[in-house]
């Protein structure tokens, strides 16, 4: 065996991979798609600006050369999977389990003619139906037409509850209800709830498809607050809550059981319809809602799960029959335990001598032969970029057209505001990729389509993601049951397991747990689990009821003591907890409110909502939190510092920024002495002690929050930390290099970026609510700069697509200054700037690679397309106001 075939990848290795990979990346844009993606990385100059068409020949010669990925001789082999009974590998015609027969149901309308959208039955467009037809769905399943059929369901009559298996068809029932809703009436407006952001670009993608020649836009009103204070609610007909289980999830849940209480008190012909694939207690959820409820247990195509321990793969049926197995695997007495169906070959790979990575990487690689897609989840971010590169080392060799696919996703990648991650350099050649938190946005989206277009074959993903991704597989392999360092619940095995298989993608569907011994006792209790009923996220032990009633009396949907006892029987809680300990709790939250000075009572018992609590409402926040924004803007006019940025990018960073990094002390330290003069006022104006931060880098130890004071002043620190972040990014530093400088994840800077925008706009609602208008122009100055990523003088051009941040710089410091420049330039010409924008540049061959040369030219294209318009709107704007 050669001396360096055989190495194992510590997490050093990993680092440094990461480390190679975050220097070779760049810059600062907007979201794009993807077939016009190209990079965006200048290089400045720090002499007087030159004209770009005296430039463009030379940036040309200047630029790196690009390459065919590097695939390289597989270091490892993956194991062969053979019948256990037989003893005989794949070669000799042994049978996967993906290679077995399996009937899956397709629906027809041979026999039931209401099988099929377009009986009169259902009421939709012509139109609509063939849209529909021409995306795959023809006709419906038996248990989708007895579901839509019910009584007064089609008519916007009755509410609806219903659960249905992952891929068994769940949102059809509510699309068409919706679209049947908002065609009928041209003013009807529908209000569609997904807990994740990429559910929500995926599903806007898809209704636009569905509607496409319909005579009517589909439109969606988050804002049912600002809908009932402009009396603008009579228009809302339709609120679909997806994923109903995360109704008691203490963020998305929370605000979700907010939104259909109030919509139950408006007491008009709203339909409310909710569904899930892991509900188990239907029926409260349906008695809440005076609904309709609908349990299916229909699954088009069947999924098989297997239990896969010390490389031998057991197959069970049943949830009761897989949680028997670790039982019998671990006895003494052979002759009572299971016999496995198949088994795994053990490695003679260093890398692969742990059971579990030996068991993943066959069964991967095994599925990726047979020429179907692969979904592996595993507990962290880092074991999703090992394991990436475990499969990737041991898949096979593609043709040419394959790795030309594979090149434009690189190439994609590359041109990204982040640039090529090293590991994903790596894997893509080989069909492999990773998806987790720690990426951007464009990235994520980049693999799953990649995936989703079978240009690669395996995906490894974080547990955490399981319900935030549609990436459906022909098999599922779960690296163990653990998410960090506790075990997943049912409800998410259940999710993961339901990727496995879905209509139109694959005809069956696996999934494989893969566990090693000292575990069975986990995977024994997760298996033996039932579903965890769902339940209010008012409850006392949760968020508790405060911000519901702040919101309902803000809006005036109740203004007395018994329109509170009305809305509260509009509430889960309601059903949920005792009614005469729930009429002290309210009765004592009220007391609180006005303490706060959120509500005031006249001598009528008329409540009334003071400023503080619009402008908490209308800025989207709790009442603690609203107290917490107040306190610190009522003092910024008596001592805002403007000769400096520090104090605004520390009132637009978000109170509660968990979830994006904890505060590294010793960075932390170091950028406080590089802080002027002007930002060491802001410190000491925010209650910042140097002293302090320097204490607890020398100690290690972490913020105390031991009480409400302590929880204060961590959350003071916090957001000065994040907002020597945000500061750089607005500063056009490349999201690489600020997730470099501060040890976090590129993909936690973005998140941060993104949180801070929509926050600002809360904290300039906030200031126009209570009448501070010097401070909201301040900050309106300031929140336009947080969208351009830039600084002041780039504002203009950054308002064109793709001509974010130091893309915009590039243009600036090659004599490109306005949208006129732009709308007068040559699409060819702003090619070379584009190159010259690149992340990094890259010491690879193929310097004229035509194909990326093309990309860049299309997306030059769509840049002078948007900057003509622009330019003709001012100058439209300007005509008219000379009239």
């Amino acid at each position: 065996m050669a001396q360096n075939s055989q190495r194992l990848l510590t997490s050093i290795d990993l680092l440094r991979l990461q480390q190679q990979g975050e220097n070779r990346t760049g810059n600062v844009g907007s979201k794009r798609r993807f077939e016009q993606i190209s990079s965006v990385e200048p290089r400045l100059y720090q002499h007087e600006p030159v004209p770009l068409f005296q430039r463009a020949s030379a940036v040309a010669l200047r630029v790196n050369k690009y390459h065919q990925p590097r695939i390289e001789p597989n270091r490892l082999k993956a194991s062969t999977i053979s019948d256990a009974i037989h003893s005989c590998s794949h070669a000799d015609n042994s049978e996967a389990p993906s290679q077995k027969p399996h009937l899956s149901w397709k629906p027809s309308s041979s026999l039931n003619l209401l099988l099929n959208l377009s009986h009169s039955r259902y009421g939709l467009p012509e139109q609509l139906v063939q849209n529909l037809a021409s995306l795959g769905i023809e006709y419906i399943y038996p248990w989708q037409s007895s579901c839509l059929l019910g009584r007064g369901l089609l008519d916007g009559d009755k509410n609806l509850v219903y659960t249905a298996p992952t891929g068994g068809g769940k949102s059809l029932v509510a699309d068409v209800l919706m679209l049947k809703r908002v065609l009928e009436n041209p003013r009807t407006k529908a209000i569609l709830v997904l807990p994740y952001v990429a559910l929500v670009q995926e599903k806007v993608n898809w209704l636009r498809r569905v509607v496409d020649g319909v005579n009517k836009d589909v439109e969606a009103n988050m804002l049912v607050n600002t809908a009932i204070e402009q009396c603008t609610i009579d228009d809302l007909g339709m609120v679909i809550l997806d994923e109903l289980h995360m109704i008691d999830d203490d963020n998305r849940g929370y605000l979700m059981e907010l939104l259909a209480s109030k919509v139950l008190s408006l007491e008009r012909s709203v339909q409310i319809v909710g569904m899930s694939a892991t509900l188990p207690n239907t029926q409260l959820l349906a008695k809440w809602l005076n609904a309709k409820f609908y349990e299916s247990k229909f699954k088009p195509i069947a999924i098989d799960e297997y239990l896969v321990c010390e490389n031998l793969i057991y197959p069970a049926s049943t949830s009761s029959a897989f949680f028997r197995l670790p039982t019998q695997t671990s006895g003494s007495d052979s002759s009572h335990s299971t016999t496995p169906s198949r088994t795994i070959r053990a490695s003679m790979h260093k890398e692969l001598r742990n059971p579990v990575k030996n068991a993943v990487v066959a069964l991967a690689v095994e599925t990726a032969c047979e020429g179907y897609g692969a979904l592996i989840f595993c507990g962290s971010r880092q074991a999703c970029q090992s394991t990436a590169l475990l499969v990737g080392q041991a898949m096979p060799d593609c043709d040419k057209i394959a790795l030309d696919k594979r090149q434009d996703i690189i190439d994609d990648l590359r041109s990204t505001l982040v640039g090529l991650d090293a590991v994903l350099e790596e894997t893509i050649p080989r069909g492999v990729g990773f998806h987790h938190a720690g990426l951007a946005s464009e990235e994520r989206e980049i693999l799953a389509r990649a995936y989703d277009n079978r240009i690669i074959s395996v995906i490894v993903a974080t547990c955490s993601l399981a319900a935030g991704i549609n990436l459906p597989a022909r098999r599922v392999i779960l690296q163990g049951v653990r998410m960090g360092f506790n075990t997943i619940g049912p409800a998410m095995l259940r999710q993961m397991r339901g990727r496995a298989g879905r209509k139109g993608k694959d005809e069956i569907g696996e999934s494989f747990l893969c566990c090693e011994s000292g575990e069975l006792d986990d995977v024994m209790q997760l298996l033996k689990a039932d579903l965890p009923r769902v339940e209010s996220s008012m409850k006392p032990d949760k968020r508790g009821i405060k911000r519901a009633l702040l919101e309902v009396l803000t809006v005036r949907l109740a203004t007395h003591r018994s329109s509170i006892e009305e809305y509260i029987r509009r509430t889960l809680l309601y059903h949920s907890m005792d009614r005469g300990e729930l009429s002290h709790w309210v009765e004592d939250t009220m007391q609180e409110l006005k303490s706060l000075g959120h509500v005031q009572v006249d001598a009528t018992g008329l409540y009334e909502a003071t400023p503080l609590a619009r402008a908490t409402v209308g800025s989207c926040m709790t009442p603690e939190d609203g107290i917490f924004v107040h306190d610190e803007l009522q003092k910024a006019p008596r001592a805002f510092v403007m000769d400096g940025e520090m104090h605004v990018f520390y009132m637009f960073t978000p109170i509660n920024i968990w979830g994006i990094g904890e505060i590294n002390w010793r960075i932390f330290r170091n950028e406080i002495e590089r802080l002027d003069e002007s930002g060491m006022r802001v410190l000491e104006f925010v209650g910042i002690s140097p002293a302090f931060v320097n204490r607890m880098a020398n100690s290690g130890k972490q913020l105390p929050e031991d009480d409400e004071e302590q929880r204060r002043t961590a959350r003071v620190y916090r957001r000065f930390y994040a907002a020597f972040q945000l500061r750089d990014i607005c500063h056009e530093v490349p999201i690489p290099n600020v997730a470099r400088k501060f040890e976090i994840a590129r993909g936690l800077v973005q998140t941060l970026a993104q949180t801070c925008e929509g926050f600002a706009s809360g904290m300039i609602q906030f200031c126009e609510i209570m009448g501070w208008g010097m401070l909201k122009s301040v900050l309106e100055h300031m929140s336009d700069r947080l969208k351009a990523g830039a600084r002041a003088d780039l504002l203009d051009l950054a308002r064109i697509p793709f001509v974010k941040s130091r893309t915009a710089r590039v243009f600036w410091e090659n004599g490109v200054q306005s949208l006129r420049a732009v709308a007068e330039a040559e699409a060819k010409d702003l090619v070379p700037l584009l190159l010259l924008a690149q992340p990094k540049r890259y010491n690879i061959e193929k310097a004229e690679d035509e194909r990326y040369q093309q990309k860049l030219l299309l997306k030059s294209e769509i840049i002078l397309e948007a900057a003509n318009r622009l330019w003709s709107q001012e100058q439209q704007m300007v005509i008219e106001g000379d009239m």
